[in-house]
């Protein structure tokens, strides 16, 4: 029997020959081959049965262990839900807010009269610069969103603390400035008497003058000098028609001679609100507005208070 063995290179081949004994010996060995294969599997079946790797209990167990990851698979995902939930109900939360950052921004922007398009809460902040690139070596790592998210609240804890300071401090003063006692109580006319000493227009007599007066064209607008609580808006003898304001802090002004009242007692007037119409009602001569200043019960000169400013 001849062997011949072909080599990859060349396509060489070499040829080994074989007698009668190697012969016998080669069938013998390719004859017991697969009888040794079997009686291998057997033995080694035998020896995994008697370890408890193979039998009823090894396929319960392993049924028992994909059971278990099955559930524990069940709980990882419902964990991931609820945690999807909470962040979702966690970015509408800061969404909510920033929302309300935004309203109380635009508040302050009118009550400071600034410009709008300086300060434009509809659009995002302008932002820039130059590119940096990272490091070759460095190694990126994402941050973890939960601390994120707990960050921003802080950052906007702390800005609302801030703008509830502000608006509160931008309140106080419109509220002192309203209600600061500063202007005239006529939007046009003239003034035609002085406070103090002066010859009455009835008596021919020296007697006091306890307020300004100034004259006009009838039905003309007679407005408040601050803001202030209507005590008083009927008629009153020697006033006329009359408007009494309260403004707090022991001041209080009267406007008489009204033609018509457009106030009642009780209503809280803004500042250059309209009171009244010009009118000669009561003791006068013709359409003017008498106007009175009251500190802690008594007149003062309201010419000191026309040109008022609030420092």
């Amino acid at each position: 029997m001849n062997i011949i063995i072909v080599g990859q290179r060349h396509g060489k081949s070499k040829t080994i020959s074989l007698g009668p004994t190697a012969r016998w010996m080669l069938l013998v060995f390719l004859a017991l081959l697969p009888f040794s294969m079997g009686a291998a599997g057997y033995f080694l079946t035998m020896m995994l049965a008697d370890e408890g790797l193979l039998g009823p209990e090894t396929a319960k167990a392993w049924e028992s262990d994909l059971s278990q990851q099955r559930q524990d698979l069940e709980k990882i995902r419902a964990q991931t839900d609820e945690q999807l939930v909470g962040l979702t109900l966690r970015m509408a939360e800061l969404q909510a807010r920033l929302t309300r950052l935004d309203a109380l921004g635009e508040r302050l922007i009118d009550r400071a009269s600034l410009d709008k398009g300086e300060f434009n809460f509809d659009e995002s902040p302008a932002v820039g610069g130059p590119s940096s690139e990272m490091d070759v070596g460095s190694v990126y790592q994402a941050p973890d969103i939960v601390s994120v998210l707990d960050q921003l609240s802080d950052q906007i804890d702390n800005r609302e603390q801030q703008l509830e300071v502000l608006d509160s401090l931008m309140g106080e003063q419109k509220i002192q400035s309203d209600s600061f006692i500063a202007g005239l109580p006529v939007q046009k006319g003239w003034m035609s008497s002085r406070y103090g000493m002066r010859t009455d227009p009835f008596t021919g007599r020296i007697a006091w003058h306890a307020g300004l007066d100034f004259a006009g064209k009838e039905g003309s607008p007679i407005v408040a000098v601050a803001s202030g609580v209507v005590t008083w808006a009927s008629d009153r003898y020697g006033y006329g028609l009359m408007v009494e304001i309260n403004h707090g802090s022991g001041y209080k002004t009267r406007y008489a001679h009204c033609k018509k009242v457009d106030v009642k007692v009780g209503d809280v007037v803004r500042k250059n609100q309209v009171l009244a119409q010009m009118g000669s009602s009561g003791r006068s001569t013709g359409p003017h507005v008498h106007f009175e200043v009251y500190k802690n019960g008594r007149t003062v000169d309201p010419a000191a208070y026309i040109h008022r400013t609030l420092r």
